[in-house]
């Protein structure tokens, strides 16, 4: 296995290769000076030098991982630490437009992604009273962003993340539900579809190709389906959408979250305020040894985040106003599925496991009142929240967020130098259980293995969810469109199961395989990746920016 002699932390190469292109600057020539620089530099006098020490020592073995724009902000002149924002169009006005646009805009040159609800716009087709024209309707609006986001690199360095999302009941929720239905999209003659040439040329424009778009389903609808037993069309639409095309996902907002419809672009973070922000750390449970020491890394981890709203720099006022009304923590998890590895465990939650989620849960709350109390700040709005960790897992070398592991082994595709590349991977906690318990790889549960079993990943999700008061960043990996296990005769099935948990989820997604182009993992056999392991291949598709490690910092998705 991989043995580095500067970060011995590091379990891969490619672990390495993203901490040295992305975040090695500023004379952090390791994780461990880098730890050092971003806790002097977020938490300043705030802490005492036993806590920053403390902290230190959490981020550098990589029991607390601070989100990306932490890392890659830490000792630089700007500090932008915030990795989303929330924004909301708050009036269908000329003006409005115009104001959403500066500040998607501001937003995405910080180097933060934006989410944005778009529900307040009208219907397309409606008389303007004001100039006697017709209204566009939401969508158009929704693309004039997405453009935005196609030339706006964020911070200058990394590919735009953008979410939108309408509420089911809006009279446009058709078009909505099929925006990204690049299959039925012919080009021209050429007897191909839109999607067709995506698969070829990624850069190639369409419709939000650069949005991830999301459906906001209220107590109304929970409420209908509980009377009723009918799910309705909309969401039956909604999941054929998905297990086809992987948009949209769900949002689901019910009783007392009703009004929380703001989500940032990966959807874990919920907000009811214009112009909300997203403030991102990860604790990985595979790293943290007992109970005692999870105690410790919530606390100074909790604190962290705080610091982190004092310090964070922000695009324009009214961001700035927001966070200091609500000072939102976004306090995740990673490591969970290598921690049940740990313990011969399934993908399920355990008695034990609550117990963990317990203390995560109730020191992170105490601490962020007992804190905020003492800096003399606005008590945080809500705590945690649990992102996807695609980058920040790499570097942690554990599961991402609350999933499984994606495959015993896989080819990770990124960008570098413009050009695409790949890596073969074997997963770490895998590899330990080969290792130590002999363990046959194609004995170890996965994501992919797990396809099948849908109802599965969606107890596990409801289960941790309790203990998270804001979302889940979560992704169900699929089969194909059209093949055995995913096809129009599952679409019924997956659709009751899923309305049966709705109402203990906050949102949700799936990925069926193969329906985006460039996707950045491919399952492989155990012994051709161990046989190329740690080699790097340049790949000789197109390149695209889904995930750029040539130096930039960011996120790379799973």
């Amino acid at each position: 296995m991989f043995k580095s002699n500067r970060n011995p932390q590091f379990r891969s190469k490619f672990s390495e290769d993203i901490f040295n292109t992305k975040y090695s600057h500023e004379g952090a020539e390791t994780f461990h000076e880098l730890a050092c620089t971003l806790v002097n530099d977020v938490c300043q006098d705030y802490l005492l030098k036993d806590d920053k020490d403390e902290l230190i020592d959490h981020i550098s073995n990589l029991r607390f991982i601070p989100g990306g724009r932490y890392l890659y902000y830490a000792g630089r002149e700007k500090k932008f630490f915030n990795n989303c924002y929330l924004l909301k169009a708050e009036a269908d006005t000329r003006e409005d437009w115009a104001k959403l646009s500066w500040e998607s805009e501001s937003c995405l040159m910080t180097g933060g992604g934006i989410g944005i609800d778009y529900s307040a716009y009208r219907q397309e087709g409606q008389t303007l009273k004001g100039t006697g024209g017709i209204s566009s309707g939401p969508i158009p609006k929704m693309q004039m962003i997405n453009e935005i986001g196609r030339h706006v690199m964020q911070g200058g360095s990394r590919r735009s993340a953008i979410y939108a999302s309408l509420n089911w009941k809006h009279p446009d929720i058709d078009k909505f539900l099929k925006a990204k239905n690049w299959f039925d999209m012919p080009i021209g003659s050429t007897g191909k579809t839109l999607f067709d040439i995506k698969q070829e040329d990624f850069n190639f424009p369409a419709p939000l190709d650069m949005t991830n778009i999301s459906v906001n389903y209220d107590t109304e609808w929970l409420l209908n389906y509980w009377e009723t037993g009918e799910i309705g069309d909309v969401f039956r639409t909604n999941v054929r959408q998905a297990l086809r095309t992987a948009e949209p996902g769900f949002s689901f907002n019910f009783f007392e979250k009703e009004n929380e419809t703001l989500r940032n672009a990966c959807t874990e973070v919920t907000s009811e305020d214009d112009s909300d922000v997203c403030n991102l750390g990860s604790l990985n449970f595979a790293r943290i040894d007992d109970l005692n020491q999870l105690r410790e890394v919530v606390t100074l981890a909790t604190k962290f985040l705080l610091c982190g709203t004092l310090r964070a720099q922000l695009p324009y006022e009214k961001v700035s106003q927001v966070r200091e009304k609500n000072r939102r923590l976004g306090l995740g998890l990673m490591g969970l599925h290598e921690w049940l590895i740990q313990r011969g465990g399934r993908y399920e939650t355990t008695p034990e496991l609550h117990r963990w989620l317990k203390v995560y849960e109730a020191e992170s709350d105490k601490t962020a009142r007992d804190f905020a109390s003492l800096l003399s700040v606005s008590k945080p709005a809500a705590v945690r929240a649990v992102a996807p960790t695609g980058t920040i897992g790499i570097l942690g070398g554990t599961s991402t967020g609350i999933e499984p592991i994606f495959a015993v082994a896989y080819k990770r595709r990124y960008l570098k130098n413009r050009r695409w590349h790949y890596q073969y991977v074997v997963d770490s906690a895998a590899q330990e259980m080969i290792d130590l318990y002999g363990t046959k790889p194609q004995e170890i549960e996965s994501a992919l293995d797990l396809s099948s079993d849908y109802e599965r990943r969606l107890n596990f999700q409801a289960n941790v969810q309790e203990y998270v008061d804001m979302s889940i960043s979560s992704t169900i990996n699929l089969p194909a469109w059209d093949t055995e296990n995913n096809n129009e005769d599952k679409v019924e099935d997956f659709a009751q199961t899923l309305a049966r948990y709705a109402h203990r989820l906050r949102g949700f997604t799936c990925f069926p395989d193969g329906c985006r182009g460039g996707q950045p993992l491919t399952a492989v056999p155990y012994t051709e990746a161990m046989e190329k392991l740690g080699e790097e291949f340049e790949d000789n598709i197109q390149a695209h920016d889904i995930c750029d490690i040539s130096g930039t910092g960011g996120v790379c998705g799973v």
